[in-house]
């Protein structure tokens, strides 16, 4: 049987801060205000992957106000959301995501993504982007958006979960 999650996630962009996009830092004047680096995309497909396995939010798992979790990098909240998948009896199958963010244009940054989201959830992964036309938050460079639709199987049938 397959099973299907959807992950949205939004930041703020302060001037100063870090910007990291599917594992991949950004030379860029803002970055996101978080808890953890800010990853937003691996926040929407870790909260995709919870979602398809129905294990809660990626907040339930990894609460903002824990210092534990404080500059936390997300690909490492990644690999610990697929090893909770994977005792569940699951294995990711495929990952499509899309980045909603006007500046900066991925460029070549986005086939570093797709390697290192691919390393670490060992399936196929797409990255797309798109912009909101300078419309709203996102568009005033104030945030940045995520979202992200993941499908999970059974690894084992005699798993109960």
């Amino acid at each position: 049987m397959t099973r299907v999650g959807i992950g949205l996630d939004f930041h703020r962009l302060k001037k100063g801060e870090r910007l990291i996009l599917g594992g991949v830092e950004y030379d860029h004047v803002s970055g996101t205000v978080a808890h953890s680096d800010g990853d937003v995309l691996v926040h929407a497909i870790c909260d995709a992957i919870l979602g398809a396995a129905a294990l809660g939010d990626i907040g339930s798992h990894f609460p903002d106000d824990d210092p534990a979790y404080e500059g936390i990098s997300s690909i490492k909240l990644l690999e610990e959301v697929l090893e909770k998948v994977g005792s569940r009896g699951y294995k990711l199958d495929n990952v499509d995501s899309t980045l909603i963010i006007q500046k900066p244009k991925l460029g070549e940054g986005r086939e570093e993504m797709v390697e290192k989201l691919g390393e670490v959830i060992e399936a196929p992964v797409n990255v797309k982007a798109t912009t909101t036309e300078q419309l709203g938050f996102i568009g005033r460079e104030e945030g940045i958006g995520a979202q992200a639709v993941a499908t999970l199987s059974r690894r084992n049938e005699n798993i109960d979960v």
